[in-house]
């Protein structure tokens, strides 16, 4: 497993915590959920991706077509 991924996966929530704090303070509560929820989504399909490549390694790995 990469290093970076898990910078990446920081990186996303350090910046939706700025925006979504900003978007509070003026008052755009519905768009800070959004903007909350679109780097919960993107996080999911990072880690999504990473498990698909997990379980394909095993199956190569014991043969299982």
């Amino acid at each position: 497993m990469d290093i970076e991924i898990i910078f990446k996966i920081a990186a996303i929530g350090l910046l939706a915590a700025v925006v979504c704090t900003i978007l509070k303070q003026a008052g755009r509560e519905e768009i800070a959920t959004f903007v909350s929820l679109a780097a919960v989504v993107l996080c999911l399909v990072m880690v999504l991706s990473m498990i698909s490549d997990l379980f394909n390694s095993i199956r190569s790995l014991f043969a299982l077509y």
